[in-house]
Formats: C-alpha cells, structure tokens, sequence
C-alpha cells in the first residue's frame, strides 16, 4: 500500500476529523488528511490531484455524501471513496454501495476503519495491476498482428525488391564507369538498400527476419563496411576506424552487425548537423561480476567491444533512459520511426551482447556494445560483393519460383553467365521438368521454400530419393520463423534470404557447384 496516502476528508464536524485522523494513526496507516465541507473545496481539492483515498461524511450543511459519490464516479472514477457516518440503518448502507461507495463506515465503530481502508487501497492496486496486464495483453495482440501483417508485407516486398535490385546491377554491369545514366542507376540501388534496411529493421524488431549468426572477427566485418558507413555521413564529418589488436571471435548475423552500425552512425551523424568527429572502435575487454550487476543483461567473461562515439550534442537524462524504446524518437516528424536503437538493442541482445551508452548534454556520446567471445574456428563468411565480373559457368540448373517477374531475373541472369537453365513455378512443376529432361544431369537447384501446391523442402526431398547428390539451393523472402516452420534453416542446408543481388547469387550458386561432393550415406 502507498504511504503516506493522501486522504480528502469531507467533513464539518472538527472533532470527528481529530478522530478518524486518531483512528487511522492507531491502526498503523500513515497519511496527510485534507479536509473540507462543501463542494466548491471538495472540487477543488480533486483537481490539485494526487488524492488516494476519500472519507465523506453521509449528511452536510451544504452538500451530502450520495452526491459527493456521483461527482466522483463521474469524473475521478478510479478514486475510492468511504462514507463514514453517524446515521445507524442498512438501507442506508445499501444505498450507498449500490451509489458507489467502497465501503460504508459508522463513527461509533471506528474500528472498522483501518481494515476498510487497507482494504480499498488493496483493490485499487490489484485494479491498477489488473489494468497494466490487460493493457500489455492488448498491446501483445497488436504487436503479434502487427508481425503477421510486416512478416506478410515483407515477403511481397522483398520479392519486388529483388527484382528492382537486380535489374538496376545488370543494367549497372552494361554501363561503363563514366556513362552519363550510372549515377541514376546508383540511386536506384541506394534507395534499393535503404528500403531493405526499412524492411529488415522492423522485421528485427518484432523478431522474424531470418539470423543467420557465425563465426566474425569484428575487425574484418567493420573493414568491409567502411566504405558504406561513409556514404551515410556527411562531409563535415571526419569518421575514423580503430581496428582491435588480437580480438577474440563472436558469434553473430553479419548482416546485423551491419544493420547496428548503421543505425548508430546515422544516429551520430543527426547529432552532428553542425560537423565532428565520429570515430568507430573494436577492443577486448574482460568483464566482471561488477560489470554484469551494474549492466542487466550482461554476463561475465571475455567479451569484444563495438564502440561508436560522437562528439555531438549528446543527451539529457531522461531522454538516454527511453533511446531504446520502440517507437521513441526525438527527431521531427516523418524525420524519425523510433526504431533504430531498439532494433539495435534487440540484435544485440539476440547476439548474446550488450549496450552501454555514455552521453553528456553538448559533449557528445559513445554507444558500447559488448558482444561474448567464442572459441570456435571462423566461418567462412561471403564479402559484401561490388559490382564487377560475375562468376560463370556451363552447369546445367533448376531455377524453381512461383513470382514470375523475380524467375525470370534469376533465370536471364544465370543464362547470361554461361549456364543452361531450366525453369519451373513450384516443387510439382520442378518435378515434372525433371522428369522430362533429356539433357546433361541437373548439377544444381534454386528454389523458392514456400509456394503454391509443392514447396520447395517437399519438392527438394521427393529429388533427393532419386538425385542424392543434386545440390539445393533455398532462398525466400519469407521471415525466419516462418522459414523454419518449413524446416529449411538448418545445419548444412545452404539458403540465400531474398532479395538477394545478381553478385550474390552468382558467387552463391558459383560455391556450391565448385564445393566437393558429399558421398552418400549406404
């Protein structure tokens, strides 16, 4: 129960106010006792607000307890208010509480008064409590359509996406580096890429979007980054990497890792309109029992920090403790989504990790983020691809997909490199064009995981039966748990997440055809 509360007494009569004022003391209950006898005051008092409890008495000169009840309920319903009255009778009782009343008190049984008290404290509290759940409840049910909804939305988009990515390169590969309508393809991806941050920063945040965590080195992710993180700054800017000597290894999405830094350096960039240095840092670092106590979320032990620190215009206390809300922004409308640093925080946190943030009010902040290290060899992990020569071969592939426009991409692209292609809708269509083809073996398959009629999984498993050393190739633009529902993310099942670029299909269908057979089990 809060103490002390805060008692609005409507009463006139002095010596029952030093009474039930004596009664309440007795009984343990520690309050401060406002006391009035008309309604202009009693109105009044209400307004000030921070009122918890209200005695009234049941008849006064100039106003009574049944009325005192209804203004109440009417404008401050959540108020409880108990009549504490000299007049003996039931029906008057029973009135009362059929009016409103918590509780109905007489002044020759003041005793009562103290249990009756705890007791409508008790109830506010356990509505107050009551109120918070349905109100988590409600907004659980909204974030869970709401994850339907984006999980939905980005499979359709991520399909476009891929499609507008990938033309956009292959008219970029046909153009010289100079030709007057590169810069408009430029544009073309760099938007491309911003609406794929979008897409996957929300994704992230209500934890669909596909992980695929690995074995980093910190140094080497932050290297292949650079350059990108400096097209998000601007010019008065000066950005420095510090690259850590000897670090330990994570585990952790490189694409995420990606998606956090970048976060932080548009954020760092926005706190800096006016230029400054934004300098970005790998060290080792051991924490301790103090660390992690002093940290929620944090454990100890050997962990790899990600610094990025900025000399801009930092914040107040009360704004660094809501940065990871959703939703939350400081930045003017239609400027900010209040998503960022709560992306950030849930990465990290889904990495193993955490953020420790150091910010003074016009001398700028640093972000820390703690990932723990592993013992376990690197994984060999794709580079971000540049434009340039795609890998080529004269493989005979499957190219199986449901969206038109993204097959046909997949397919001009891959015959462009040499390779012969054959083409299907779904997994029974695949099955068919198997089993009519009278060419050269089929070395490879790429195909979407879920469509219409067959998917890909069921469609890969019936090939599997008579092809066991056929190569499969997942993609999907689908989110991660739904992926997984369709037993495709796991261990040695090779997967590329939609949409992907012409350079990484390329390079990715190039390195599964060049890895070794894998012998059959007899």
């Amino acid at each position: 129960m809060k103490v002390p509360l805060h008692i609005l007494h409507l009463e006139d009569d002095d010596s029952d106010v030093a009474l039930v004022h004596a009664t309440l003391e007795a009984a343990g209950i520690a309050c401060t006792i406002t006391c009035v006898e008309a309604q202009d005051g009693f109105v009044t008092a209400l307004e000030k607000g921070g009122i918890d409890l209200i005695l009234s008495d049941y008849t006064l000169p100039k106003f009574d307890g049944l009325s005192a009840i209804a203004l109440v309920r009417a404008r401050w319903p959540a108020i409880p208010v108990i009549l504490v009255s000299g007049m003996q009778g039931e029906e008057r009782a029973i009135e009362a509480l059929k009016s409103g009343a918590t509780d109905y008190v007489l002044k020759d049984r003041l005793a009562r008064l103290g249990p009756a008290v705890r007791r409508a404290m008790v109830e506010v509290e356990a509505k107050v409590e009551r109120d918070r759940l349905e109100a988590q409840f409600i907004e659980g049910q909204k974030m869970d359509v709401i994850g339907q909804l984006a999980g939905g939305v980005a499979h359709d988009f991520n399909n476009v996406l891929a499609v507008i990515i990938g033309c956009s390169d292959m008219i970029a590969l046909k153009l010289g580096p100079d030709h007057l309508l590169k810069k408009y393809t430029n544009e073309i991806r760099q938007a491309s890429e911003r609406a794929v941050g979008l897409t996957r920063q929300l994704l992230v945040f209500i934890r669909k979007e596909t992980v695929l965590p690995a074995v980093l080195d910190l140094n080497l992710v932050v290297e292949d980054l650079d350059q990108m993180l400096r097209r998000l700054i601007d010019a008065n800017i000066a950005m420095t990497i510090l690259p850590g000597k000897q670090i330990g290894r994570i585990k952790a999405d490189p694409g995420y890792i990606g998606q956090v830094l970048m976060n932080l350096v548009v954020n760092a960039r926005d706190a800096m309109p006016k230029g400054g240095k934004l300098t970005i840092a790998i060290e080792n670092a051991a924490l301790d029992e103090a660390h992690a106590h002093a940290h929620p979320g944090a454990i100890p032990g050997d962990h790899v920090v990600l610094s990025v620190s900025d000399t801009g215009t930092g914040m107040t206390d009360e704004i660094k403790a809501h940065i990871f809300e959703a939703f939350f922004t400081t930045k003017p409308l239609g400027k900010g989504t209040g998503l960022g640093l709560a992306t950030c925080h849930t990465i990290v946190k889904q990495s193993g990790g955490h953020i420790g943030v150091q910010t003074q009010v016009g001398q700028g902040t640093t972000f820390k983020i703690y990932f723990p290290t592993v013992e376990l060899p690197l994984s060999i992990t794709p580079l971000p691809f540049h434009l340039g020569p795609l890998p080529s071969g004269t493989e005979t592939l499957l190219v199986v997909e449901d969206e038109p426009a993204v097959r046909s991409l997949a397919c001009t692209l891959l015959e462009a490199q040499g390779y012969k292609i054959l083409s299907a809708s779904n997994g029974q269509d695949a099955l068919r064009v198997v089993r009519e083809h009278s060419g050269s073996p089929i070395d490879l398959v790429v195909t979407d995981v879920i469509m219409p009629l067959m998917g890909g999984k069921m469609m890969a498993e019936w090939l599997k039966t008579t092809y066991p050393q056929l190569k499969i190739l997942f993609t999907s633009g689908y989110t991660g748990e739904t992926i997984t529902n369709h037993g495709v993310l796991e261990t040695g099942v090779e997967f590329l997440p939609k949409p992907y670029t012409p350079a990484a299909l390329t390079h990715k269908v190039r390195e599964m055809l060049d890895a070794p057979q894998i012998k059959a089990s007899a």
